[in-house]
């Protein structure tokens, strides 16, 4: 099968796939353009991480003071909704991390040639565009990972701030039921009622699972879609007011990814019968 690398036209890019393209193996693993661009994003933060790290003096100056300044801010907002600065200092290194993962993910699938250069290949007897770069929030496989690992995550938090026994017993509490006989015939009605809360507890944790995931996901094909059937129409000028509109898009998904795990963080940290002196 021949194969040729070309800048396509976006009217020949007319679809958008809902799954990402593989365009390499890796032994029998396959390396799908998504998984390019978060290598390339992953690349990066280790390169500013080295740079960070590389400062010696006390006053920080030029890209130094730029990533002082960021950290600063960032830990400022997340104190703001922790609620004290020992949280802020305990979870910030998830929520910044999944916050600028996501923010640069989205950014870099803006990027000229992204989604438009790569290599042609005969797909169901038709000959398509697979493009090397593509954005990796339109891979639900990507957002669902980062979900998956925030949710884990919460618990983790809440286990270590509350202590085991007492942070899974919301999800399935048989101690409280043999203490409640004790105190008459409505405690243990209570007792079961809240039982068979726990399990509506764990579904709401798959379902919160998916929710960050699909959110994610479909704002960001979605923007795909919106930036590929521009292009097609008008390749010059128009597209161009759609595409702030999707950098703005880009720094809100990843806000309010960051700021949902920030909320469930605290609340898994909170002990129970807190939560409503914690809001208030």
């Amino acid at each position: 099968m021949q194969k040729s690398i070309k800048n396509s036209s976006p009217l020949n890019f007319a679809l958008v796939p809902l799954a990402a393209e593989p365009i390499a193996h890796l032994g029998a693993f396959p390396v799908t353009n998504t998984m390019v661009n978060a290598w390339i994003v992953t690349a990066f933060f280790a390169v500013v991480a080295f740079v960070a790290t590389r400062r010696k003096g006390l006053v920080p100056r030029g890209v130094h003071n730029v990533i002082e300044a960021i950290v600063e801010v960032l830990s400022s907002e997340i104190e703001k909704i922790a609620g004290s600065r020992k949280l802020a200092r305990q979870f910030f290194p998830l929520i910044a991390t999944i916050f600028f993962v996501v923010l640069a993910n989205n950014w870099l699938g803006l990027l000229p040639g992204t989604g438009t250069v790569g290599f042609y290949e005969l797909v169901h007897g038709e000959t398509e565009l697979i493009p090397l770069l593509r954005s990796a929030g339109s891979d639900l496989n990507f957002t669902l990972a980062i979900a998956v690992t925030a949710v884990l995550f919460s618990h983790l938090a809440g286990v270590r701030a509350v202590g085991f026994i007492d942070y899974f017993s919301k999800f399935v509490n048989v101690k409280a039921i043999f203490k409640s006989i004790k105190h008459g015939p409505m405690a243990f009605i209570t007792a079961v009622i809240e039982f068979g809360v726990g399990f509506i507890e764990i579904i709401g944790e798959f379902a919160k699972t998916l929710s960050l995931s699909l959110r994610l996901f479909g704002n960001v094909f979605a923007g795909e879609i919106l930036m590929t059937v521009m292009l097609g129409l008008v390749s010059y000028v128009v597209p161009i007011p759609f595409m702030f509109l999707e950098i703005l898009v880009g720094v809100v998904q990843a806000t309010v990814f960051a700021m949902l795990t920030l909320v469930y963080l605290v609340i898994a940290t909170t002990p129970h019968g807190g939560h409503d002196e914690h809001h208030a």
